[in-house]
């Protein structure tokens, strides 16, 4: 990886790539190593100061901090978790979160450990008996008021999973990470929910999970291994221009003139073409960082808070992710992260798309405009409007490039 400043010794940098990425997270750097396998010459750009988008880490009292929220690797597929395990071996992490109800501890996913806590019951038998009448009940209710079908969150949640779990683990966080009543939200938000009849605090159902050894930073370093790289360039403080005689998009700053035959940009669909159909609505996350004097604060990487007061949403403590057993308290600090979900405003960071009809109608208009750009790739979740997970992300590209 040659990483060129944007501002290094006042020279401006000329080339011709055969790509110009905009975007140094997981589906630009996995693109930027396969069209270089391919023996094409790339550029990778980002307007931050670092590499790697979201999956950046930075090291903190010897402990790898995930700066823009935790990020746990999960997939089905051998060939993707062969593919990042062939850069950077990944560790065991099971993703077990915790949630916290005015002091009282649930395990999630809702699993059988759930159902003891909640209600005391100790065979599968009982649980589902305990769902099934309260099912029952929230559609009975539903039908007192002549309605057939859920015609929100609430009544979706609970048709779904009955009024205990859903006003005690559902309600509260859903409406802080939504900035809006579960009332007011719409059903296909939530089209099912997990239930498991067996004590399994696995998160996920893929066969391979992990973080890798020593951070994400690694993974991405790895990708970008012979890539150059550029930080500190944002592309709309660029002018960009494409020749539709030559073939070739032009994007200069005072820093750089650089000539590409085919554009990839994984930045915000709306903001590429100057919000000309209106903004789209996206949900960002604000960090408040703490370092503590103390091996272990709360015994679990993943602290989901549910209760409405609280104003958080969860509390991650970064060290469990990488550290397991004795290693945990052989280093004697920790740092916690409280996660602040709130709307995004312009200069925030955007998070996750709003999936509501409004949003994914607009979403739909910026793809159609897309799909007529000459020479440019719209990937990534901003570039799509789309949520996804680091390993869908992966074969994403893989099916792009045709990989087997």
């Amino acid at each position: 990886m040659y990483d060129f400043s944007a501002s290094l010794f006042g020279l401006v940098m000329e080339s011709v790539y055969d790509y110009l990425i905009v975007g140094a997270g997981l589906f630009g750097s996995t693109f930027a190593h396969f069209v270089r396998q391919q023996g094409k010459r790339c550029l990778v750009i980002d307007k931050r100061n670092h590499l790697g988008g979201n999956l950046y880490c930075e090291t903190v009292e010897g402990i790898d901090v995930h700066k823009y929220g935790a990020h746990i690797f999960h997939t089905n597929s051998k060939r993707v978790w062969n593919f990042v395990n062939s850069f950077v071996e990944f560790n065991r992490y099971t993703n077990s979160p915790v949630a916290d109800y005015q002091g009282k501890l649930y395990n999630l996913p809702f699993n059988m450990n759930t159902f003891y806590q909640m209600w005391g019951v100790t065979t599968p038998a009982a649980a589902r008996t305990k769902l099934e009448e309260q099912r029952a009940e929230a559609v009975a209710k539903m039908k007192t008021e002549g309605v057939d079908e859920p015609r929100n969150l609430e009544e979706q949640a609970l048709t779904l999973i009955g009024k205990d779990i859903y006003e005690r683990l559902i309600k509260g966080y859903t409406e802080k990470q939504w900035g809006r009543k579960c009332t007011e939200l719409p059903a296909f938000i939530i089209n099912r929910l997990p239930v498991r009849f067996v004590f399994d605090n696995n998160y996920f159902n893929d066969k391979y999970q992990g973080i890798p050894i020593g951070g994400y930073n690694r993974l991405i370093e790895a990708l970008l291994h012979g890539v150059d790289t550029m930080t500190d360039v944002d592309f709309f403080d660029c002018e960009h221009s494409y020749n539709h005689v030559s073939g070739f998009h032009k994007v200069r700053n005072s820093n750089f003139d650089v000539q590409c035959r085919q554009l990839v940009f994984t930045g915000k669909i709306d903001e590429y073409f100057a919000y000309q159909l209106g903004k789209l609505d996206y949900r960002t996350v604000r960090f408040e960082q703490e370092t503590l004097d103390m091996p272990n604060y709360q015994g679990n990487a993943v602290v989901n808070f549910t209760e409405a007061a609280v104003p958080y949403t969860r509390i991650i403590e970064h060290k469990h992710f990488a550290l397991f057993g004795q290693a945990v308290y052989d280093n004697p600090k920790t740092v916690i992260s409280r996660e602040y979900s709130t709307e995004w405003q312009d200069g925030m960071e955007p998070y996750y798309p709003v999936n509501d009809d409004k949003n994914n109608r607009l979403a739909q208009q910026y793809r159609a405009l897309a799909s007529k750009e000459e020479k440019v790739i719209f990937g990534g979740r901003l570039a799509e409007y789309k949520y996804y997970d680091m390993a869908p992300i992966v074969e994403c590209v893989m099916k792009m490039m045709l990989i087997q």
